[in-house]
């Protein structure tokens, strides 16, 4: 059978060890094809394929139901449930999802782009069954990185209470996430896998008996000693409530398949922990299993990317680790935090330049933040850096002990905006609306690469209270950058780029350079527009904003983020508490979520590129529209 013929997983069943290797083969190939060519996560899925296939192997998914933590991990599992023909399509707009999608598959049954959700919502659904007297199987395949969130911790404490519950949860243990783990959890998990008797068994024991009949037997005989031989190895989950069985070889499709069927006949909570290699089968992402996480297209001979058709300025991770590290590299104070993002925000500069100065939690970003206002109560000055999206998991933290407590914590808020090719889960539209909210946070936002360099500077130097900066993914604008000596940017202060009578312009962030060009189309209409870099969105420059505002008579807000209680919405509430009543046009993103695609298709869809926003001024402000350009 080749891996094109399967449209439903249950055609595994009866398949020989021989031809679920083919298959693996197959699986593999096929991923590393289509990454190469139109790029995406590379490593995760690459490590699973032997356990996805030995799983599926003794369920019945047209009933029981298989929860992947975080969904990256997922590309074989997309490619056993009917979506090979289409997987060419992969993180395009349109086209098959990057994670898993409630929507895309009846075989994806919880949809996440964050990290350790994956038992909660799995022992959920178990309950579901139990109190509806129903009798299919539910697994969680959770990964070792994803095990450090608390999230994860809190589900198998829940779990663990409840001995009726049959819960299967597979711990994928690669010692990896995008970046090596870190914690004790890890650390513990790691002593399991490297465990000498659980080594000499085996790898000896095995090669002692192999030749002998009964292997089946012999096998179950072999993972009983180990677990006698060895009673401290997974203590830690026998005492949460579980019935922990491994290590196991993750690429050993016999001992997997024996393994799950196993661990099918406990009842209760059951861990099965199966050691795997990230990247399994392609050597170069065996071998750098942080920068194959994911890829943009790249050659597979080489694993070299393929070459853009011009340079491109470097892009505003690169920049802020380069800044920040710099000014740590002068200041001791300064402490730069990530939750297991290094590579994605650019403090993986950060930690090589300053490692003293470095701290990554893992997936734990309320730790994270509260950890920050820990350093903060002692006169550290922590910077939390993290994507948009994954800030969120941590507001109750940005309130409870850092806004309320008036702590200055500097939040990076890398991946600001529309991301591309992630999806909903990633995009980071809500960062805008959900601290401005909050009493005593600052809010800022560049407009290009060398403003990030002053505005870096501001949030290490302003001790007032808490204050955070958004930027986007991607390249900057090429403008010049300075190697010190940066200014800081006066807290709440505007600054005007471009005069004209007829509208007011007001950009912010990634949204200043595309209100310059908008202006430049206005103009060709003889319409003449001011344009304001509002850098920020807390406190408004009401100063400078309210007198325009009112001579003008015309205003336009232009921001990437959702539209509902954002940047817009600031102007708006200024002006109204002003008492003035000046028409406001919002340009931003609506109340939608918005899917996977490039950047620039997202934007042209929720015409957010320049002429289309043009085009929007001028229906609302003049009786001339012009057509898109």
């Amino acid at each position: 059978m080749h891996l094109s013929e399967l449209t439903h997983p249950n055609q595994l069943h009866g398949l020989s060890i021989y031809q679920l290797q083919q298959i693996a083969r197959q699986i593999r190939e096929k991923h590393l094809q289509t990454v190469a060519a139109i790029g995406g996560h590379l490593g995760p899925g690459l490590g699973v394929v032997e356990l996805t296939l030995a799983l599926y192997q003794t369920l019945d998914l047209d009933r029981d139901k298989v929860i992947w933590d975080v969904g990256h991990q997922a590309y074989p599992h997309k490619l056993l449930t009917g979506r090979y023909a289409d997987f060419h399509t992969l993180r395009q707009k349109d086209g098959i999802a990057g994670y898993l999608k409630r929507g895309e598959s009846k075989f994806d049954h919880f949809g996440a782009g964050h990290a350790s959700t994956s038992i909660s919502a799995a022992l959920g659904m178990a309950l579901a069954r139990d109190s509806r007297g129903e009798k299919f199987k539910t697994v969680a395949v959770i990964g070792d990185g994803a095990l450090t969130g608390g999230m994860a911790l809190e589900a198998i404490n829940h779990a663990g209470h409840l001995p009726k519950t049959n819960l299967l949860v597979v711990l994928n243990d690669n010692e990896m996430s995008i970046s090596p783990n870190v914690g004790a959890i890890p650390r513990y998990l790691n002593k399991m896998r490297l465990s000498p008797p659980v080594q000499f068994l085996s790898d000896n024991l095995e090669e002692q008996v192999k030749n002998l009949p009964f292997s089946p037997e012999l096998s179950r005989l072999k993972e009983g000693m180990k677990r006698l031989a060895v009673p401290k190895v997974g203590a830690v989950f026998e005492e949460l409530g579980f019935t922990y069985m491994g290590p196991i070889d993750g690429h050993n499709l016999e001992e997997l398949i024996s393994t799950f069927k196993e661990a099918h006949q406990h009842p209760g909570p059951v861990l099965v922990h199966v050691a795997t290699v990230k990247g399994k089968g392609y050597a170069l992402a065996e071998q750098d299993q942080v920068g194959y996480h994911a890829q943009t297209p790249f050659n597979l001979t080489t694993g070299k990317a393929v070459p853009s058709n011009k340079p491109k300025p470097p892009g505003y991770s690169k920049v802020f680790g380069e800044t920040l590290s710099k000014l740590a590299e002068n200041d001791s104070r300064i402490i730069g935090i990530t939750a297991a993002m290094a590579t994605g925000t650019g403090l993986d500069i950060f930690q090589k330049r300053v490692p003293k100065q470095y701290i990554d939690v893992g997936i734990a970003e309320q730790h994270a933040v509260t950890l920050a206002a820990g350093l903060a109560c002692e006169g550290m000055r922590p910077v939390a850096t993290i994507y948009s999206t994954f800030l969120q998991r941590a507001f109750d933290q940005i309130i409870h002990d850092v806004c309320i407590q008036k702590l200055p914590v500097f939040f990076c808020m890398d991946r600001a905006g529309i991301v591309g090719s992630d999806g909903p889960t990633h995009q980071g539209m809500y960062d805008i609306a959900y601290l401005r909210l909050i009493p005593n946070m600052v809010l800022m936002a560049p407009k290009d690469e060398a403003e990030l360099q002053r505005m870096i500077v501001t949030g290490i130097n302003y001790t007032d209270g808490p204050i955070a900066m958004r930027y986007p993914r991607g390249n900057g604008y090429g403008v010049p950058l300075m190697e010190e000596g940066w200014e800081e940017v006066a807290i709440g202060k505007a600054e005007i780029l471009r005069h004209g009578d007829d509208v007011l312009l007001l950009g912010y962030g990634s949204m200043v350079y595309p209100s310059m060009q908008v202006a430049e189309i206005l103009s060709e209409h003889g319409i003449q527009a001011t344009v304001v870099n509002a850098r920020f969105a807390k406190p408004l420059d009401t100063d400078l904003i309210l007198p325009l505002a009112q001579q003008i008579g015309r205003v336009v807000t232009l921001e990437e983020g959702c539209l509902s209680g954002g940047f817009g919405s600031a102007v708006i509430e200024a002006l109204m508490d002003a008492e003035m009543a000046v028409p406001v046009k919002r340009i931003g993103v609506p109340d939608l979520l918005v899917d996977h695609a490039t950047p620039e298709q997202s934007k042209a869809e929720l015409s957010l590129t320049p002429p289309q926003m043009a085009e929007q001024i001028l229906k609302l402000f003049s009786k001339q529209p012009v057509p898109v350009i």
